[in-house]
């Protein structure tokens, strides 16, 4: 069975995540990581806008330590909600809860920047305090490296960091659809059984009929899902199902009881408490909210092509 940090590494390596992840960077200069619940590393080691002045901090393992107990207090904070922090040496970061249904499978995290440019005195402690630790940089090289650090104002960081919320309610969202669209199926049993789940979700069909479809025992079957797909048959079953729920509770005007029944559920607790598993939201909650967003943008359109008219006019 996969495990938690698998999943999250087949997400961000998404190209939704890398997609957004390029152009926030681009846009902010700030680096932006998707990490597991397990991670037990430095979080922008690997990353091209890395604070440099942190990338000089990972040389002392006193330094090392206190920036990943930093870090795990950050995601503590940020299990429900989003959550901010600064380091010893005035540097803020921020994280954001992400989740694969209702549960909470990993954190955006952003941030390493200066919320005001800090003072003499408070560059003289930091200075003061790094070489005390036994880093060996000459100060005048160290002041310089510090000081590159990017300065963003607290409205403008509070505001980026919004944007990362509604971005992780969007890609929370997809995270279904994204397992459901990027398996790695590499075994051919496992090939056939989503071909035939695909065209005959909305049939009563079982892991048993499956198996006959594809020639193979229920007890293989069910060992391919597991480690070729890191789901069950079962859950891919049922996500399959719920992802074409979704699009219906969007496009067309039908009950939530007859879109469950159109995409093979025979049960309507049963449809309504694998939606919000999976999605994190019941079906008329999720149709609700997507509605709002749609009518938020069409009314913001209307607001801009206003403001457009309005200076043509001018």
């Amino acid at each position: 069975m996969k495990t938690n940090k698998d999943l999250v590494a087949r997400l961000a390596d998404s190209e939704l995540f890398r997609g957004y992840q390029e152009s926030y960077s681009t846009a902010t200069g700030m680096p932006l990581i998707l990490l597991p619940l397990e991670n037990v590393d430095l979080s922008f080691s690997e990353s091209a806008h890395q604070n440099p002045f942190c990338r000089l901090m990972t040389k002392t393992s006193r330094l090392c330590a206190a920036c990943l107990q930093m870090q795990n207090d950050l995601r503590e904070k940020a299990f429900r909600v989003p959550a901010t922090t600064m380091c010893v040496h005035g540097l803020c970061e921020a994280a954001v809860p992400v989740r694969n249904g209702e549960e909470v499978i990993g954190f955006f995290q952003t941030g390493q920047v200066f919320l005001k440019t800090p003072k003499e005195a408070e560059i003289e402690r930091v200075l003061e305090n790094v070489a005390s630790l036994g880093l060996d940089i000459p100060s005048k090289a160290l002041r310089k490296t510090y000081l590159r650090t990017l300065t963003i104002p607290q409205k403008q960081f509070s505001a980026m960091l919004q944007i990362l919320v509604y971005f992780a309610e969007t890609f929370s969202g997809k995270c279904s659809q994204l397992l459901v669209a990027e398996s790695s199926f590499v075994h051919p049993i496992a090939v056939k059984a989503k071909a035939v789940i695909q065209q005959r979700y909305k049939e009563d069909i079982s892991l048993s009929w499956i198996a006959n479809q594809v020639h193979a025992s229920p007890f293989h079957l069910c060992k391919v899902f597991r480690e070729f797909v890191g789901m069950t048959f079962t859950d891919y079953l049922s996500r399959t199902r719920i992802e074409h729920a979704k699009e219906l509770l969007v496009k067309r005007n039908l009950s939530v009881s007859e879109i469950a029944y159109e995409v093979g559920f025979r049960s309507l607790t049963h449809f309504n408490r694998c939606f919000k598993a999976i999605v994190g939201k019941s079906p008329t909650q999720y149709r609700k909210h997507i509605l709002f967003c749609r009518l938020n943008f069409c009314a913001e359109s209307v607001e801009k092509q206003y403001e457009r008219q309005d200076v043509l006019r001018v």
